[in-house]
């Protein structure tokens, strides 16, 4: 006969209090939970182990992507289970991608010579010249999304700051090693969060740590989701 489990045997198990295992059971986290003839709970080897299954997808894939793994393996949906276990994977690959490229933009303009930015604000033909465009490049670029120069408010005309000078020549070496207008945008993006090139670096090099570790959660949730598929379903 199967060891009966009580709600506090498994919240002990997971580290969990044992309102979130009946919050767990009602979700469909846990498989169907049967009740005794005095109305309680009667948890067994197959909670523990569902239990165990998404608190560890839950590290790798998020709470809200286990949990419908889960639903799907309860409703005997197993191709839809593998088929998000497979676009999480997905998702963080393109993460690793996207972090790769970015490294790699910062290094390839990290080894071009390039003149000092200016020490104000200048305007758009002395921007141009700054970085060896033609205006009309500088405009396109604005017009894309990837620079956002002030305008005078006396003329109206662009003026851009140092800040602006820095992402123009960085757009225009990206565009020269043929890197695409939404992985510049990415890289402008991430430029601007950290405040300057050493500080994206480190920031870039935190962030492969995370995705090493969030790939690692992932191999751990999914081989605790192969062992309950396997052993109990």
């Amino acid at each position: 006969m199967e060891r009966r489990l009580r709600p506090v045997d498994l919240a002990r198990v997971a580290g969990i209090s044992t309102q979130q295992v009946r919050n767990y059971a009602d979700a469909g986290i846990l498989p169907p939970v049967p009740r005794t003839d005095s109305g309680y709970r009667a948890f067994g080897e197959q909670h523990r182990a569902a239990l165990l299954a998404y608190r560890a997808l839950q590290r790798g894939f998020g709470p809200d992507r286990a949990q419908a793994i889960m639903r799907a393996v309860h409703d005997d949906d197993l191709p839809l289970a593998l088929t998000l276990v497979d676009a999480g994977h997905a998702a963080l690959h393109e993460q690793r991608r996207a972090l790769r490229a970015t490294g790699e933009a910062l290094e390839a303009i990290a080894e071009q010579d390039t003149p000092a930015l200016p020490r104000s604000d200048v305007p758009i033909g002395d921007a141009a010249a700054f970085v060896g465009v033609r205006t009309s490049a500088l405009r396109t670029w604005e017009s894309a999304g990837l620079l956002f120069p002030q305008r005078d408010r006396a003329t109206g005309y662009r003026r851009f700051t140092p800040a602006d000078v820095r992402d123009a020549r960085m757009i225009s070496m990206l565009r020269q090693a043929h890197y695409r207008l939404p992985e510049i945008a990415s890289v402008l993006d991430d430029l601007r969060r950290a405040g300057s090139s050493d500080a994206l670096r480190a920031a870039i090099s935190d962030r492969q740590g995370a995705i090493t570790a969030q790939a690692t959660a992932m191999l751990e949730g999914a081989s605790h989701l192969h062992h309950y598929v396997n052993d109990f379903r």
